[in-house]
C-alpha cells in the first residue's frame, strides 16, 4: 500500500520529454510544471497538442523518456509497469476519455471496482461500500433504476456518469479527468462538475481536468494552456 503524501507537492515535472514509438518528433517537452495539493487546474488546448499524452504519463500508464516526473513524491520511471499499476489503482481516480467501464458488470459493480483492486481506496470509503456507489450515482443524476442494469445498457452520457463515480469512490488523493463532460447537457454537465469538486474537496484530493470547452474554466482556480508549457509546437498527436 502506497503511503499517502504529506508534502504540498503532488505533481512535479522538471525537463519531462516523451514520443511515441516510431514517431521521431517529440509529443512533449515541458520544461516545468508543478501542482499542489488540494489545487483544481483546468487543462486546455487544441486537439493533437498532447493533453491525454500528458494525462497517460502522469497515471503512469506510459513513462517518460527523459527527465523526472514525481507524483505524489514517488518518481513513476523508477517503478515498473506493475509498480505504476498499483499506484494508480490506490491514489489516482482516473476518468479515462472512452470510459473503460467492464459491460458485463452492473452500474453499481463498475463504480465499486477499483475498491476491490485497493484496500486503500477501500479504506476511504465512509460505511457500506455499494451504498457510497449508489449515493455517488444518484448525485450524479443517474436513475435508481438503472443502477442494477448491465452498463452497456446505459447511454454514452449515463455512461460517462458511471466513470465519474468510480473515479471518485474511497477518495483518490489525485483524480485525473479527461474531456470528461463531452457527452453531457449542460443540466448535468453543471451537477458533474459540481460533484466532483465537492469530492475533491472533502478529501482534499487534486484535480486535473482536461476539457475543449473552453466555457468551463472560469469554473476552475487555475487554467494551463498546453501549448504554453509544451516546447513542441508542431506535428504532435494527442
Amino acid at each position: 500500500m502506497t503511503k499517502r503524501s504529506q508534502t504540498d507537492t503532488v505533481i512535479e515535472l522538471q525537463d519531462v520529454r516523451f514520443s511515441w514509438p516510431d514517431n521521431p518528433t517529440p509529443t512533449l517537452d515541458i520544461p516545468k510544471l508543478k501542482v499542489n495539493r488540494g489545487e483544481h487546474i483546468f487543462i486546455k488546448g487544441p486537439s493533437g497538442c498532447g493533453k491525454s499524452t500528458l494525462l497517460s504519463l502522469l497515471t503512469g500508464i506510459a513513462s517518460c523518456e527523459s527527465g523526472s516526473l514525481k507524483v505524489l513524491d514517488t518518481e513513476l520511471s523508477s517503478l515498473s509497469q506493475t509498480q505504476r499499476d498499483r499506484f494508480r489503482a490506490d491514489n489516482i481516480g482516473y476518468i479515462f476519455q472512452q470510459f473503460n467501464l467492464l459491460p458485463y458488470l452492473s452500474v453499481i459493480d463498475n463504480v465499486v471496482l477499483p475498491c476491490h483492486f485497493s484496500k486503500q481506496r477501500k479504506s476511504g470509503v465512509d460505511g457500506d461500500l455499494k451504498q457510497q456507489a449508489r449515493e455517488l450515482l444518484l448525485r450524479l443524476h443517474l436513475a435508481e433504476d438503472l443502477l442494477n442494469k448491465p452498463v452497456v445498457e446505459l447511454s454514452i452520457g449515463q455512461q460517462q456518469r458511471v466513470a465519474a463515480a468510480r473515479a471518485l469512490i474511497g477518495k483518490p488523493q489525485l483524480i485525473i479527468a479527461d474531456e470528461p463532460t463531452s457527452a453531457l447537457d449542460y443540466a448535468n454537465r453543471t451537477a458533474f462538475i459540481e460533484l466532483l469538486m465537492e469530492q475533491a474537496e472533502q478529501a482534499n484530493s487534486t484535480l486535473i481536468f482536461v476539457s475543449h470547452d473552453p466555457t468551463l474554466e472560469k469554473l476552475f482556480e487555475t487554467g494551463i494552456n498546453l501549448q504554453d508549457i509544451n516546447l513542441v509546437k508542431t506535428g504532435a498527436l494527442n
